[in-house]
């Protein structure tokens, strides 16, 4: 299965979902949002797939929402931006939910909804160069969707910064926050997920379902219907505000926006 969006390959029993379009930096739209989420159904599904890796082409990893599905977000009543956001919340938790252990393979920046793509997998391994960015408040919005995992992932005393500043911190940084799990070289990259790989494949396979599914159910807070539900709420919230707006077009026409 493939589209200009994204493959999807196998090879043994890992499967592999590749973000393909390095042009615009693998942002997605709600297109590539319902791909991502298909293809995590299928491969979820697959009695032969014991693994899945997420993986990006070129030299960024995400960017998080394209321009062109943002122009059109620009426009949205709030019960659009409900429906929107509900979207991508169901993405993020058919990821972190499927039965089939998964890795981000981080070999380039990622920013804002990105960071929900790598913080819904089990593990990330990361190149030492990438750069990794909540940029939400800058444009007037907050991470309100991939809050639930992100927070999960660099944990509540590092978000409580790096939500706020929207600073953009290294991969040596991601590792010490505990957001990502291995920080390597580009020619390590690839061993090192291998080494997991294998770890996971060597592994009693109901028993690595088992297991994810004791992590999801014993750590911290469920995320639940009520959790996706407010965030849905606080993001279509802060789209709608006047900040929000003035965030999104400001950003859209390369200009300042009106509180800087």
């Amino acid at each position: 299965m493939s589209s200009q969006n994204l493959s999807i390959t196998q090879t043994g029993a890992v499967a592999r979902i590749t973000l393909t379009q390095p042009e615009i930096r693998n942002a997605f739209s709600d297109e590539v949002i319902a791909e991502i989420t298909a293809a995590f159904v299928d491969v979820g599904s697959r009695a032969d797939v014991r693994a899945v890796v997420l993986a990006a082409e070129g030299p960024a990893f995400c960017a998080g929402a394209n321009l062109n599905w943002m122009r059109r977000m620009a426009d949205y009543t709030r019960d659009e931006n409900i429906a929107d956001a509900g979207k991508l919340a169901e993405m993020l938790r058919v990821i972190y939910e499927c039965p089939k252990p998964t890795i981000a393979r981080v070999q380039g920046d990622v920013y804002a909804g990105g960071m929900g793509l790598v913080a819904a997998c089990d593990m990330a391994v990361a190149v030492d160069t990438a750069g990794f960015c909540l940029s939400e408040v800058k444009l007037g919005l907050i991470p309100a969707t991939i809050s639930p995992y992100v927070i999960r992932a660099m944990g509540a005393r590092a978000a409580h910064r790096y939500f706020l500043t929207a600073e953009r911190f290294g991969a040596a940084e991601a590792l010490r926050i505990g957001f990502v799990h291995e920080v390597v070289t580009a020619d390590e990259l690839d061993a090192k997920v291998d080494e997991l790989l294998k770890a996971l494949t060597a592994a009693s396979p109901n028993a690595v379902r088992v297991c994810k599914k004791l992590v999801i159910d014993v750590a911290e807070r469920e995320i639940n219907a009520g959790l996706i539900a407010a965030t849905v709420q606080d993001i279509a919230d802060i789209r709608a505000s006047d900040e929000g707006k003035e965030g999104v077009q400001s950003f859209l026409n390369k200009r300042k926006p009106n509180w800087s």
